[in-house]
């Protein structure tokens, strides 16, 4: 299989996610917003963000986090995953996590949100 047949996977993967997924590249530019990022994020521009920093859209104590965050993902290849936050009104949890090439280079990372909440439909429920 070709890459970019594998990169239609991984794009479906990414977009069936029900938490918001945001990517970015190394100079913090919003690259691709899952559809549930682009709804949680709707009243903040929703998918106009893509293209735009994302450091526009955090207070300037969030900026400089992400800094040493993206700072750290640089220094080792084995940095790749940092929690961010936790929402307790939510119940979730906030990650950075740090994506590279096929050598190992950093070549941007993704905001992630994972939710705590116990799953409440029934399993195999195909309604």
């Amino acid at each position: 299989m070709n890459n970019m047949n594998l990169s239609q996977y991984f794009k479906s993967i990414i977009d069936q996610d029900r938490s918001a997924v945001v990517i970015c590249n190394l100079s913090h530019e919003i690259i691709y917003m899952n559809p549930a990022a682009k709804e949680r994020f709707s009243k903040r521009g929703g998918a106009a963000l893509v293209g735009q920093s994302l450091l526009d859209c955090h207070n300037a104590q969030s900026v400089e986090q992400i800094g040493k965050i993206t700072a750290w993902f640089g220094e080792s290849a084995e940095h790749n995953i940092i929690h961010t936050f936790y929402n307790e009104k939510e119940n979730k949890d906030g990650y950075m996590v740090a994506l590279r090439d096929e050598d190992g280079t950093l070549i941007g990372y993704y905001e992630k949100h994972e939710y705590r909440n116990v799953e409440t439909c029934a399993m195999y429920d195909f309604g």
